[in-house]
């Protein structure tokens, strides 16, 4: 913990550009800037006066979820959130590119598949999915029969909040760890396409991976 208000002061004020980084990939979505700096500034606040250095995290580690929490709280309480047109525009081609690529791949394209074929990030095809879609509905089968249940999906801005400290998490993985998180969980890939890509054994990156989740758990938590 810190050991007075000087240091304390000076600590938040180095790490202002923290909160920048994190406001601008909030910009366009309904909410002033000076609005949303106001409130990750908050959350830095908190962080600093909570943090304890002796459990060895990295402070950015263990600030950037308290920031985004309170910037998250900040849409929650400002009502919905304004989509980009570039969302809206994005969101329809990937629904153009899911029924070309449906039709020629036989199946339900990947994540990939669609950055690929339009030409954008996996991230960017994720935050138009999730700001395009507002609910989703589960069929159930029970002994009833068959009953729909309408189930609030993640938001746009928690989805992008997510994905930012699974961002940084990642940054704590050596480039063959990342390189299977990528591949497992963003690409849909297998375990032995993914062992095949890198020239493992289907054992080892189910090895490898076991380990891998435990340490961005600990990360993340």
């Amino acid at each position: 913990m810190l050991k007075n208000d000087i240091n304390r002061e000076a600590f938040i004020e180095e790490n202002l550009r923290l909160v920048h980084s994190l406001c601008h990939r909030f910009r366009g979505r309904g909410i002033e800037y000076d609005d949303l700096f106001q409130a990750g500034c908050l959350g830095l606040v908190k962080a600093t006066d909570a943090f304890d250095d002796d459990r060895g995290l990295c402070f950015s580690t263990y600030a950037v979820p308290v920031i985004l929490g309170e910037i998250r709280r900040l849409f929650r309480d400002g009502g919905p959130v304004k989509v980009s047109r570039s969302l809206k525009e994005l969101s329809l081609k990937i629904n153009r590119a899911k029924e070309n690529l449906q039709t020629d791949l036989g199946r339900e394209p990947t994540v990939n598949e669609l950055a690929a074929e339009l030409k954008v990030t996996p991230e960017d095809i994720t935050e138009a999915l999730c700001a395009s879609q507002p609910t989703a509905s589960l069929t159930v089968c029970d002994e009833d029969g068959v009953s729909e249940v309408d189930i609030p999906t993640l938001s746009a801005e928690d989805e992008i909040s997510d994905r930012l400290v699974i961002d940084m998490a990642l940054q704590k993985l050596d480039e063959v760890e990342q390189k299977i998180i990528r591949y497992r969980y963003f690409g849909s890939l297998t375990q032995s396409k993914t062992a095949e890509l890198l020239s493992l054994s289907q054992v080892q990156v189910s090895r490898m991976e076991k380990k891998i989740l435990k340490k961005l758990r600990s990360v993340i938590i």
